[in-house]
């Protein structure tokens, strides 16, 4: 059975409305899109992560933070997490979610996304997509005067990364100095935490099959923001390696969204990837695992690693609630109507 309860929330060196990350973000980030985790600087990302704790801690104080904002999300793909926890995030701030179910009409394929981003201004207060091409979402986001965030794409999933990197601060009380390996496909979650990682102090490896290796745009960026913070990224090809000595593993699907008819070309060069009892052995005795879920149980992940102690795979899944509630205050506005921030 996964642990349900984790150490403390980390405490806020400064009560979170006199904190100059939150302040400072709370003004740039809004009416601002998040289409990559690269959209926002070191302290946003630590912005954002603070107003997550403490929407967490203290969710009767945001009830009406969104009264009466508009949000839609438009989905080509199927979703769990992320739609619920979007639609329940804005719900008990007192806005409204507008669902449209795009998996059997793309968009772009009806009238130009341009257009469709012309039309949805006039309605709703911020965009949400779910789509197969990248460029999707940052068509919308530059023919859209409103945010447009990346509910996930295949090139990144910000979103993923931001709820589970506050579980990685819930857990651990902080990101910065920890050492996290990635083990599977170089995918779009994959790319999102190298970024947060980055963004936040964390050392963080990524083995991969050899061909299936992270993209190199996204690799140079991060060590680019490494650099800044005074941390690593690096690539291996070797899953033993990579998670000597981890204080998180982390894991995805071998098989993302858009590549099922490759199933049984890459189960093969996948199996020495999966994370099983032998391989966490070789991590940190306090090491946890992780994944962004739905989980092939048996395939990327075994049943003994899924379900032990060391899982924090529904605590990352509960906290895509309180990241995206901190996403939307921030990007609309929000805490302009939250009582302790108002009173500045």
């Amino acid at each position: 059975m996964a642990s349900k309860v984790l150490t403390e929330q980390p405490v806020p060196a400064v009560p979170i409305q006199q904190d100059p990350d939150v302040l400072a973000a709370a003004t740039r980030m809004a009416g601002e899109d998040l289409c990559s985790i690269a959209d926002l600087s070191s302290a946003e990302v630590r912005a954002t992560m603070k107003l997550g704790h403490d929407v967490k801690r203290n969710p009767r104080d945001y009830r009406h933070a969104l009264d009466a904002k508009q949000m839609v999300l438009m989905f080509e793909k199927a979703s769990l997490r992320t739609r619920l926890a979007f639609e329940a995030g804005i719900n008990t701030m007192g806005g409204n979610a507008i669902f449209v179910d795009q998996t059997s009409s793309p968009l772009g394929e009806r009238e130009t996304i341009a257009d469709v981003a012309r039309n949805l201004e006039r309605w709703v207060d911020v965009i949400v997509l779910r789509t197969y091409a990248h460029d999707t979402i940052t068509e919308m986001a530059a023919n859209s005067r409103v945010p447009v965030i990346n509910a996930l794409s295949d090139f990144e999933h910000p979103c993923q990364a931001l709820a589970d990197f506050m579980t990685i601060e819930e857990h651990f009380g902080t990101a910065k100095g920890l050492n996290f390996t990635y083990v599977g496909d170089g995918n779009n979650v994959c790319h999102s935490l190298m970024l947060t990682g980055a963004q936040l102090g964390t050392n963080v490896t990524v083995a991969t099959p050899r061909s299936y290796s992270p993209d190199i745009e996204i690799v140079t960026k991060a060590r680019e923001i490494a650099e800044a913070n005074r941390c690593e990224i690096r690539l291996l090809q070797d899953p033993q390696a990579a998670v000597e000595g981890a204080d998180a593993v982390y894991t995805d699907v071998c098989v993302s969204m858009g590549f099922e008819h490759e199933l049984t070309k890459r189960q093969p060069i996948f199996r020495p990837f999966q994370v099983n009892e032998a391989l966490m052995a070789r991590a940190s005795s306090r090491a946890v695992f992780m994944h962004c879920l739905p989980a092939r149980r048996g395939e990327e992940v075994t049943d003994a690693v899924i379900d032990s102690l060391q899982s924090i795979v529904f605590d990352q899944a509960e906290n895509r609630l309180h990241a995206q509630k901190a996403l939307l205050l921030l990007l609309l506005g929000g805490l302009a109507n939250v009582a302790a921030f108002s009173e500045q």
